[in-house]
């Protein structure tokens, strides 16, 4: 049993009262103070973290700076060797360069030398065929052949390019254009046309050598005859055979006795040989003289019902109406500025 005065007394009630109460007003304060120390602690391992993390990533860089520092001193040493080999090798190239150099001063010489020839000889080449063009126009008048030259001589001026050249290719323009104004002759034509007549006078037909054709049996068909009167009238046929009569339309045919035919053709080539001998000297006179004779012995001595005479006669016609003498000119402007030329390099 326990006492009848267990109950506490007023007073320790009191105590407890107001100490309850205390602790009911200071909790606040203290759940500030807990919390403001939880949230420095946080702040404070973070940045602690935050510290650990910088002074790491600074080493690694710190080492990675050293690495690259002694990578990039290795590589300053073997640029500094690279540098002396390319001044050993300048060095080198700067000896070649002036030995180069005093070659390339032979070989200009040289080469000047070498031109001078190449243009010397090219020259000698202009005049040449300024030279043969002169004497193609004055000795055989063949005026294409002068042409030619002419522009082979301003082709290899023009291929020098030289401005000291000019009045010797402008002389050579002059004299080609009076060349070219020149009226055209068909020299090698007409060689070839009286060439082809030469050939075919033999066969050509004699005007005392034609007998006229058979006519034909128009009639009917005869009966047969007997053996004895077919023998006579063989034997009859041979019999007239022997004994010819011809008519001439003409009163002035001349007659040719047997053998005289060849002698005829050959005077006819003559003649035609002697007229193509004048074409190429340009002998207008001798060219048509030939051809008329020509044309007159065809006329008495042979058969103008012929087509191959026929087809002469009008080739000879057509060529005897062809100028053939042409009055050339001369290359005077072209020698002077050629001489000229000459005498200006002679004084230098």
């Amino acid at each position: 049993m326990m006492p009848e005065n267990d109950s506490p007394s007023p007073s320790t009630s009191n105590t407890t009262v107001i100490q309850a109460a205390s602790a009911k007003r200071l909790s606040p304060w203290l759940l500030v103070a807990i919390a403001a120390l939880a949230v420095a602690g946080w702040q404070w391992f973070e940045t602690r973290q935050k510290l650990v993390g910088m002074q790491q990533e600074l080493g690694r860089r710190l080492a990675e700076f050293d690495t690259a520092g002694k990578e990039e001193h290795g590589a300053q040493k073997q640029i500094r060797e690279q540098v002396d080999a390319l001044q050993a090798r300048l060095g080198a190239l700067d000896g070649r360069l002036t030995e180069f150099q005093g070659q390339s001063a032979t070989l200009q010489g040289l080469y000047q030398d070498i031109a001078r020839s190449r243009e010397e000889v090219a020259l000698l080449e202009v005049e040449q065929s300024i030279t043969l063009a002169g004497q193609q126009l004055q000795l055989a008048g063949n005026v294409p052949v002068a042409v030619l030259a002419l522009q082979t001589a301003d082709a290899q001026l023009a291929h020098l390019d030289r401005p000291q050249y000019l009045p010797l290719r402008k002389a050579i323009g002059k004299d080609l254009g009076r060349l070219n104004a020149l009226p055209f002759v068909d020299t090698p034509g007409l060689s070839l046309r009286l060439e082809q007549i030469v050939l075919g006078v033999d066969k050509l037909a004699l005007a005392t050598s034609t007998r006229p054709e058979k006519a034909a049996d128009t009639e009917k068909a005869v009966p047969v005859l007997p053996w004895w009167r077919q023998t006579g009238e063989a034997i009859w046929d041979e019999v007239k055979g022997l004994v010819r009569i011809q008519r001439f339309d003409r009163e002035d045919t001349a007659l040719l006795a047997p053998g005289q035919g060849y002698f005829l053709r050959e005077n006819l080539k003559l003649r035609l040989l002697n007229a193509r001998l004048a074409l190429f000297s340009r002998d207008q006179w001798t060219f048509r003289n030939e051809l008329k004779v020509v044309q007159d012995l065809l006329a008495r001595h042979f058969d103008a019902n012929d087509k191959a005479v026929q087809a002469a006669q009008a080739t000879l016609r057509q060529m005897t109406a062809t100028e053939i003498n042409v009055e050339l000119p001369t290359l005077n402007d072209s020698q002077a500025a050629l001489r000229n030329l000459r005498q200006g390099k002679e004084k230098r």
